[in-house]
């Protein structure tokens, strides 16, 4: 039987769902160097075209699982002296084997998934408003979506607060069709504030909240039921550092994740951004993360091998998935970037991922989760024009 999800692909760094597009459309300020942030409600004076290579491997003791290789395409132009148009083209190739942590024996998958977003930018004198859609496909599952996000900065353009809302609506149709047009809505709302508070201080804190109801069972695995409604609260809060006698910037977040399922989540990040001589740029990073386990999680006795476990008496829900368990994972990575003539830019990242019970915050991770891996790498070139 073919094990498939949609959260291998969205989520290899735990269970708790990531921003969503209408989320990332307010937090692009943030990703600006700190100079440059006052300046985020402007126009941009050029427009990028860029093509990313994304390959990623997980692995458990002795075993190779999930394989992905993803190119993906970017183009943001300035439209007209008050508008921008922004749109990415991915294709994910996926291939592997399903986990070894409630199963004995891996069995192979391969599968493709095409995603497609747009945004288009209006820009104002005291901010902006955009609005985006996207689209994504796989054999089994489909996803559309609707974005809206805006800016709004003070007269000083000290202060920028952000708002973004995301409705989003998928179509599940299993392969083994143990079941068959099942669907999954959900919306979320995120506000935000952006804070210069000095030269070299920018702040920036975002709280959101998301509400889907659907279907969010696994239906490639044997026992597993959960409930049809799953609403999540977030808190990020982030804070960049100019570092003078460097000329680098240090970046720290937080991100706090609890859900309707009980999960509740922590993500602590790290990363200096480093300029260096001709144009190069070097930038370490170190993320750790902990979640708890869902209410209704079941841990797997390897003893009870090669059978499941079955769901305890007169359990409503239940499910054996180790992304719903309690574990931590730490990460590293590098990223190494290169600024060329003409507006050419080419970068290189490498991270190295490991997931442990033992790993989560406080002890009292899962007792019986194999120890998982995960190395990625990304190349990109962009120009500017």
């Amino acid at each position: 039987m073919k094990h498939k999800t949609k959260t291998v692909r969205r989520r290899a760094h735990g269970a708790a769902p990531s921003a969503s597009l209408g989320l990332g459309l307010v937090l692009a300020a943030l990703a600006l160097p700190l100079g440059n942030l006052a300046q985020a409600e402007a126009q941009p004076e050029y427009g990028q075209i860029a093509f990313k290579y994304l390959g990623y491997q997980d692995s458990q003791p002795g075993q190779d699982r999930i394989k992905v290789t993803t190119p993906a395409f970017s183009l943001m132009t300035p439209v007209g002296e008050q508008w921008s148009v922004a749109g990415n083209v991915v294709v994910d190739s996926i291939s592997g084997a399903s986990p070894a942590y409630h199963t004995q024996a891996l069995t192979s998958m391969v599968d493709e998934r095409r995603a497609i977003d747009v945004a288009l930018t209006r820009y104002f004198d005291e901010g902006t408003v955009s609005l985006g859609a996207n689209f994504s496909q796989e054999s089994d599952y489909v996803s559309r979506g609707l974005t809206l996000g805006g800016t709004y900065a003070s007269e000083d353009k000290n202060t920028t607060w952000l708002a973004g809302l995301n409705l989003s609506h998928d179509s599940i149709n299993p392969s083994n069709h143990i079941t068959a047009d099942e669907t999954k809505d959900t919306q979320e709302i995120s506000l935000g504030v952006t804070q210069v508070l000095t030269q070299r201080d920018i702040m920036q804190a975002i709280a959101g909240f998301s509400h889907g109801v659907g279907y969010y069972s696994d239906p490639y695995k044997i026992f597993d039921k959960r409930p049809n409604q799953r609403d999540h609260t977030t808190f990020l809060l982030r804070w960049n550092h100019h570092i003078d006698a460097t000329g680098g910037t240090s970046r720290l977040s937080y991100r706090y994740y609890k859900d309707s399922f009980d999960i509740l989540a922590h993500t602590l990040t790290a990363e200096y951004v480093q300029p260096l001589p001709d144009g190069w740029t070097l930038t370490p990073q170190m993320r750790l993360y902990s979640q708890s386990a869902a209410r209704f999680y079941v841990d797997f006795n390897p003893d009870w091998a090669p059978f499941p476990a079955n769901p305890p008496p007169g359990a409503q829900y239940y499910t054996e998935d180790q992304r719903l368990s309690a574990y931590g994972a730490r990460s590293v990575g590098i990223k190494v970037a290169k600024q060329l003539g003409e507006g050419w830019q080419i970068d290189l990242k490498y991270d190295s991922y490991t997931q442990k019970a033992e790993y989560k915050f406080g002890g009292g991770g899962s007792p019986y989760l194999d120890p998982m891996t995960i190395v990625s790498y990304q190349f990109g070139v962009s120009k500017r024009f």
